[in-house]
């Protein structure tokens, strides 16, 4: 089961292709998301935002005639049509001009950030060189949202998912140790939805044991002033600030339902809105795509920012500094990667 596959599956990672090639890997491939906990799951409305009973990912669309009792899931913000049909046409074409890499079950993968290493906590920068300059006019949209103020893009990760490879991405969260508390995704050619479990692992995963380290950038839903934030890094750095765990736990207490409510929260992500999440989601929740969510292909662009340890006066700013100033070049990917322009 877990030798490595021309597919780019690794471990228990698995696709139709390698489903179909090794016999024990197919016998392990399963949903992991129980018809029990489906049975209970809830599906977020973009338009009331609140999460009502159900399964079904487009039985939001029936707004504002929901049924059943709804519950309050902060942290969430779903932005329709944040790109025209014209601009996705132009972005789709540009992508598939860019080269695509292998990535785990079934997904093809075009990564721009620092190359990091997750348990050994490090981030080398130096081949880090920028992003498409076709995919510039997403990130400059990012200043028309709100909860994204001050939001600096240092990694831009593009996933494809082809049907025919049965793609998906197994429930997980974002690593805590070097991308930070908003994560925002383009999403692209079809109607999908992510999938959010209730995480009950330990705290040592993901490096979530660094989110009681540094401060939070969202307070409720609004974004921490730069200043205050600022200040809170350093402050916490001479073990004056509040931390992240008190905050946690007001939090906590604030919202009663994330502890008491379902297991399985589905996030519609319609196709060329932009979905944003922070705060409970980003911590508490593991978030992956499943197979039978994928009914065409879909592309996606994923864009995450630093966590205040790499920002100024934070422990490892001199590292974000370098990250920060490599994610402000945007270049010509004909030239970069040497294509020849058929227009």
């Amino acid at each position: 089961m877990f030798h490595n596959r021309p597919c780019g599956c690794k471990g228990q990672r698995t696709c139709l292709k390698c489903e179909q090639s090794y016999e024990d890997v197919a016998s392990k491939a399963k949903s992991w998301v129980t018809d029990e906990e489906k049975e209970k799951s809830y599906v977020y409305c973009p338009e009331c935002d609140l999460a009502w009973p159900g399964w079904e990912a487009d039985s939001w669309k029936v707004h504002p005639d929901h049924a059943g009792d709804s519950i309050k899931f902060p942290g969430v913000k779903v932005i329709q049509n944040f790109i025209t049909e014209d601009e996705e046409e132009e972005l789709m074409r540009h992508l598939d001009e860019v080269p695509w890499d292998l990535s785990q079950s079934g997904r093809r993968k075009q990564n721009y950030g620092p190359k990091c290493n997750f348990k050994k906590r490090r981030a080398k920068v130096e081949n880090f060189s920028g992003y498409p300059a076709f995919t510039k006019f997403i990130q400059d949209r990012f200043d028309s949202v709100d909860i994204l103020k001050n939001f600096q893009t240092v990694e831009q990760c593009s996933l494809d998912y082809p049907v025919e490879t049965g793609a998906s991405i197994d429930p997980h969260i974002d690593d805590c140790w070097i991308w930070g508390e908003r994560i925002p995704t383009l999403s692209l050619l079809v109607d999908s939805v992510l999938t959010l479990r209730k995480y009950r692992g330990p705290e040592t995963k993901y490096n979530l044991m660094d989110t009681y380290k540094y401060p939070a950038v969202m307070k409720e839903n609004e974004v921490k002033n730069e200043e205050v934030l600022i200040q809170e890094i350093h402050q916490l750095c001479q073990n004056k600030a509040v931390t992240r765990s008190e905050e946690n736990a007001k939090e906590a207490e604030a919202s009663p339902e994330l502890e008491s409510g379902p297991n399985i929260v589905r996030l519609p992500m319609p196709q060329r809105s932009l979905i944003i999440f922070f705060g409970p989601p980003r911590y508490k929740w593991e978030h992956g795509i499943l197979r039978d969510d994928i009914p065409s292909r879909r592309v996606c662009i994923t864009y995450r920012e630093l966590t205040p340890p790499y920002l100024p006066f934070g422990s490892e700013s001199e590292t974000g500094a370098e990250i920060l100033k490599a994610s402000k070049n945007f270049w010509n990917h004909y030239q970069y990667y040497g294509i020849t322009c058929s227009s």
